[in-house]
Formats: structure tokens, C-alpha cells, sequence
């Protein structure tokens, strides 16, 4: 007893001091940062000319919370370049005659595609404000080819490459491993095109997932391919000739033969381009200026204390309770404080989800059920992703935009029950003895099949939840209900698709939704203010939220994704409003 008393007094003594060491190294600086902030805020953009696009890395929506991990990282040099960074930075930047364009270095991103159109429009009206964008690389993927293809001058290195290759689904499939391990998954759902369970029953595609998958994909790769040749000044089939001629094999002087790029420079070449663009002598640096930089300098746009549209953003998995994602429990107090703040005067839902919890969905549906009976306008835009319960929580909306290569739609549920007795009792040896005082007192669990009876209870619950969600549709489209079963099914669509069969109202980004609400509203398009607000971890450190920051501290890989894979799966609500993860590349 005395040598477990010391050993926990020992071990919360590491943990205190571990504690202290973290706060006092993070409030250090958190000062410098405000400190670097407060020095630079006036003079950051003085003098800078061009808006510097780095495309590197994975670029969220928008802004996460301040975290600890990236205080420990002493490279670290502020928040990640966002979405919503670089649409609102080109929306200012057209109408400030201090910058005169923009270049954008690409070096490698991981974004969707209905998330790059949405910088392609933003860089379009920046052109047609009268001004240049040139881009580089050394070497182009295609979503930052894409991206550049709007540019004015399109540049590579000498010896880089360019790879445009279409596009491509991708569903990986655990069917076969689950049976190895002795794990059985028990599916119950709703709709012929709910695909979401065929990775954990099947072991391929089946006909009509692939079916949904060929004409969505077609649909996209005809918009952004189209889109491509008119930017470079060929015809589709010209492009479909580089994706289908593995273009990344080439000799770099065949990109320029095929007018794939402008010229062959080497970087330190482009930047003495853009200087005498911008007659800026070749011995001073390139006056540029990150959006994230640029926006800091401008000062905060939104002002919550004056007249505003709500620009609320909805990303992630949907869950009932959690810490990432969209949280029911955080999700809809947000909504009710929107709704009862006399300043907002209307609201634009963001959503980027493929679902997750069916009752967490509703949950949200209900909320802004609740927003719409105030009065106020509900506005919802879409971006890559706004399926299943992403489009459950959407379908009420006053007017829906969405991307053309948005995927959403997938109107439809289901449940999965694991049963693990294979792996549990027959190859490891655990044995199970239950007392029960009633036949269903112990159903579910992870080491019996279920039996007809409860089968047939889940089918009906399942059912049950298929009925209401097609009922929110009907009620909130205006359309009959069997009109939306016939387009429901859990068929996944692309955006294009979704306007002409009514599940979306125009195709637009984020912009165009706000824009068209303040119309309406008789505001300028700029009075909006983005929500939740982007909190800081280290204040939560303060309150004494380590289990939070101790999960910030495993290191990014393969450990920390099977940690959340198995809490998201523990965790996980019976019954689910979520489309497949598909990886399109």
C-alpha cells in the first residue's frame, strides 16, 4: 500500500511539474507571438505589392483553435495557410491599389477540388480587377495545376514535371482482414446506393456504387477540365490528350509545345520577372506579402457589435459529443446564441461533412429549424462535402449553394453492429458469461450475433430514422416525399447533378452565398462575422484540460490515426447518416 501511495504521489508530482514546464513555455510564447504581432501589425504590408500564395500542405477551411503542438514546434511560424485565408485575402486585395498581383508558389497541397474552384474564382475577380497572377513550380500536381492554369504567366522548372492525370476513386475495403482477425460486421441500412457499409461487408465495389462513382467523377472531370482549356487556350480533348499521355513523363520543353506552361524558369528566374513587373530593383527582395500577413495587417473584418450575417462553419465528422468535427452538444447552443444576438441578421451555414451521427444530425436540424422561426434568413453553402448527414443538416436552408464538384446528396442510414466472438473467444480465449432478466438486457456487444429478433428490431429502427430523414428533405426542398426517395437511396451527387434535380438551389461558393444574403438583407456584402470563434488552447491549459493537450503531444502518424480510429469507433452513435470515404485523386 505505501509503495503504490508513493508511486502515484511520484507520478503526479511528473505530471505537475510536465504541466508547469508546458504552460510556462507557452505562455513565454504566446507573448512573443503578440509581442511579433504588435510590432509588425502596421508595417507588414507597407510597401508589399504582391499577394504571396505558398499551395504546401494540407489547407483547412479555415482556422483551427490555437494548439499546443504547434507551440512546441520551434519552426513553427503561425496558423496554417486556410481556405478562408486566401478567398477573403483576394476579395481585399482586388480593391487595394497597393497590391498589384499575385504568385502563387506551388509546392504541394492537399485541398478538394470543390475547395480549389473556389480559389480559382477568387483569383479570376482579382484578375478582373484589372491585375496579374503568375504561379510556379518545380513540380505541378494536378489540384495545383489547376489552380494555376488561371494565371497569367504559368512557370516551371527546367527539369520539373507536370502531372495531369484525370481523376480516380479509390474505396479500400476491410472485409477480407475483419474476417482474418475473427471480427463479423453486422449491417443494417436504408438505401440501394448506401455504400458507406460495403468496405466492411464486401470485398469490391458493387454495381450501383460504381455506377453513382463513374457519373459523379465524369461530371467533375468535364468541369475543371473544361475549365483548364479554356484557361490555356485548348480544347477539352487536348487535355484529356495530357491525362490520358501520362503527362508527368514528358520532357519538360513538350509543356511549353502543348502550352501546358508559359515558359521553363528556375524560381530565382520568376522572381526577377515579377521585380521587373513591378520595377523593384534585382538586389532588393520581392515586396510580398502572405494572405494570413495581409489580413492580420488589415485588422479584424467582422465586427459582431454592429449589424452582421453569421457566417457559421460546420466541418468534420458529425458526432453527439466530442472535442473535433461537429459536435451536437457544442454545434447547437452555438446556433441558439445566434439566434437570440439581435446583431445577426441572418446566417450561412458552411458545410463540409460527409455526416456521422443520424441523431446528432437531427439534433442541428432542429436548431436551425429553431433560426428560421426567429425570421432571420438561412443561408447554406457547401464545399467539398455536404453528404448524408452533411446534407441533413442543410436541407432546411432558405437557399442552398453548392460547388459543381460538391459531393452531396446520399440520402440515406444505416447501422453497424461488430461482432467480435470470432476473435474474442475462439482465437485469444476470452469466455463470456451473461445474467440476463431480460432476452435484450445485453444487447449490443462485441461477442454475440444478434439474433432475428434484434435483427428485425435495427431494420425497423433504421427504417424509422430513413422515414424522418426523408421527411426533413420533403419538408425543407418542397418537394414531394417520394420525389426525394427516388433521388435518395443514399446516391452520392455532384453539384451540377444536385441543381437539376432540386437538391440544391444554385452553383456558387461561399462568396456568392454571403454575397446574395446581404442582397437580400440590403447590407454590404463585407458585414459578416465568422463563428464559433477560434479559441486558444493554452487558456484551456489554464483549466486544467491536459487529457486534451497529452493527445496534442503523440506524435502525427499512423499511432495517433489508429488512437482516433478507435475512439471515433467506440464512440460512434448505432446509427450513422454518412457517406463512404472515397480518396479521389
Amino acid at each position: 500500500m505505501l509503495k503504490r501511495f508513493f508511486i502515484s504521489m511520484l507520478g503526479a508530482m511528473a505530471a505537475f511539474w510536465l504541466s508547469l514546464f508546458i504552460l510556462v513555455f507557452m505562455s513565454i510564447v504566446a507573448v512573443a507571438v503578440l509581442a511579433t504581432s504588435a510590432l509588425s501589425k502596421d508595417t507588414i504590408v507597407k510597401g508589399a505589392k504582391v499577394l504571396y500564395l505558398e499551395l504546401q500542405g494540407e489547407i483547412p477551411e479555415r482556422q483551427d483553435d490555437f494548439n499546443v503542438e504547434s507551440l512546441l514546434d520551434l519552426d513553427f511560424q503561425g496558423p496554417s495557410l486556410t481556405l478562408a485565408q486566401i478567398t477573403e485575402a483576394l476579395r481585399l486585395a482586388a480593391d487595394d491599389k497597393e497590391v498589384k498581383g499575385v504568385y502563387i508558389d506551388c509546392k504541394g497541397s492537399s485541398l478538394g477540388i470543390a475547395s480549389r474552384s473556389e480559389i480559382v474564382e477568387a483569383l479570376q475577380k482579382f484578375k478582373d480587377a484589372g491585375k496579374w497572377v503568375y504561379a510556379y513550380s518545380d513540380n505541378f500536381m494536378q489540384g495545383d495545376y489547376y489552380v494555376s492554369t488561371v494565371a497569367d504567366k504559368l512557370y516551371l522548372n527546367p527539369v520539373g514535371m507536370i502531372d495531369v492525370h484525370g481523376l480516380a476513386a479509390t474505396t479500400v475495403f476491410y472485409t477480407d482482414v475483419l474476417k482474418k482477425l475473427g471480427i463479423e460486421v453486422q449491417v443494417v441500412k436504408v438505401g440501394e446506393f448506401k455504400s458507406a457499409v460495403e468496405p466492411y461487408i464486401r470485398t469490391s465495389m458493387s454495381e450501383p456504387s460504381r455506377r453513382q462513382t463513374t457519373e459523379f467523377l465524369t461530371q467533375i472531370w468535364s468541369g475543371i477540365s473544361g475549365q483548364m482549356a479554356e484557361a490555356r487556350g485548348v480544347d477539352v480533348a487536348q487535355v484529356n490528350s495530357w491525362a490520358d499521355g501520362l503527362s508527368m513523363t514528358w520532357a519538360p520543353e513538350k509543356y511549353v509545345e502543348s502550352k501546358m506552361v508559359t515558359e521553363l524558369l528556375y524560381r530565382s528566374e520568376v522572381e526577377k520577372q515579377l521585380k521587373a513587373e513591378l520595377n523593384v530593383k534585382e538586389d532588393d527582395d520581392l515586396p510580398k506579402v502572405t494572405p494570413a500577413e495581409y489580413l492580420e495587417a488589415k485588422g479584424k473584418l467582422g465586427n459582431s457589435e454592429k449589424k452582421h450575417i453569421a457566417v457559421l462553419y460546420a466541418v468534420g465528422s458529425i458526432t453527439d459529443d466530442g472535442k473535433s468535427g461537429i459536435v451536437a452538444t457544442k454545434l447547437v447552443p452555438e446556433i441558439q446564441k445566434l439566434a437570440e444576438n439581435d446583431k445577426v441578421k441572418g446566417l450561412v451555414l458552411r458545410v463540409n461533412s460527409g455526416g456521422g451521427s443520424a441523431f446528432a444530425s437531427e439534433q442541428i436540424w432542429k436548431a436551425l429549424e429553431d433560426f428560421k422561426a426567429t425570421g432571420k434568413p438561412f443561408y447554406v453553402s457547401m464545399g467539398d462535402y455536404a453528404a448524408s448527414g452533411g446534407y441533413y443538416i442543410s436541407c432546411g436552408a432558405d437557399r442552398i449553394f453548392a460547388d459543381a464538384a460538391t459531393l452531396t446528396g446520399s440520402i440515406g442510414i444505416f447501422g453497424l453492429i461488430p461482432n467480435a466472438k470470432n476473435l474474442l473467444t475462439d482465437k485469444i480465449g476470452l469466455k463470456f458469461e451473461t445474467v440476463e432478466t431480460n432476452r435484450n438486457a445485453n444487447f449490443p456487444n462485441l461477442y454475440s450475433q444478434m439474433t432475428p429478433a434484434q435483427a428485425a428490431g435495427m431494420q425497423s429502427y433504421v427504417e424509422r430514422g430513413y422515414e424522418t430523414f426523408t421527411s426533413r428533405v420533403a419538408e425543407g426542398r418542397h418537394i414531394p416525399i417520394d420525389s426525394v426517395k427516388a433521388i435518395g437511396g443514399g446516391r452520392v451527387w455532384d453539384g451540377t447533378t444536385a441543381l437539376r434535380i432540386g437538391l440544391v438551389d444554385e452553383i456558387g461558393s461561399l462568396s456568392a452565398a454571403i454575397n446574395a444574403l446581404a442582397t437580400q438583407l440590403g447590407m454590404d456584402s463585407d458585414r459578416y462575422v465568422n463563428y464559433p470563434a477560434i479559441k486558444d488552447k493554452w487558456l484551456d491549459l489554464l483549466m486544467g484540460d491536459m487529457p486534451s493537450i497529452n493527445a496534442q503531444l503523440i506524435p502525427q502518424g499512423e499511432i495517433r490515426d489508429c488512437i482516433k480510429a478507435a475512439w471515433e469507433l467506440s464512440n460512434a452513435s448505432p446509427l450513422q447518416t454518412r457517406m463512404e470515404e472515397i480518396i479521389i485523386n
